[in-house]
């Protein structure tokens, strides 16, 4: 049952991060017009330093990650989207627990453009653009 403090008047659904970078304008628009979110919801700063930096000599992620998943259980409600990128294992785990609660997890596609600029002394200098072009929801 969902707390009546949680519920919507319009029951539109949120879009909760679980990302290691700030949304691009983009990112925000085609959140609002494709997935419908009333609103965008970022974890508070150590839930967003505990995602960003999983170390890797670890070897029990679910422990680790068990405060995020908290948050995300306390702040979500089921058929919220969740957008989840970042650490591989951090990411297969918390699509499992988006699952589990009845979220929609979802990552960003994009498009990357890169530019090789040969240098002088036989260098190569690389550039990567990257634009948004969709969500895709994650498959069970």
């Amino acid at each position: 049952m969902i707390p009546l403090s949680r519920l919507s008047c319009t029951d539109m659904p949120n879009l909760i991060l679980l990302f290691n970078h700030c949304l691009t304008k983009a990112q925000e628009l085609d959140a609002h017009l494709s997935l419908r979110v009333e609103s965008i919801i970022e974890p508070p700063p150590d839930i967003g330093t505990l995602w960003a930096q999983v170390p890797p000599d670890i070897d029990d992620l679910g422990t680790y990650l068990e405060p995020i998943f908290l948050w995300l259980e306390s702040e979500a409600r089921p058929g919220d989207y969740v957008l989840v990128q970042g650490e591989f294992g951090a990411t297969w785990l918390a699509v499992q627990e988006a699952f589990r609660a009845n979220m929609i997890p979802v990552y960003s596609t994009t498009r990357r453009d890169a530019m090789e600029e040969h240098m002088f002394d036989g260098r190569v200098e690389t550039r990567h653009i990257f634009s948004h072009v969709r969500y895709r929801r994650y498959s069970t």
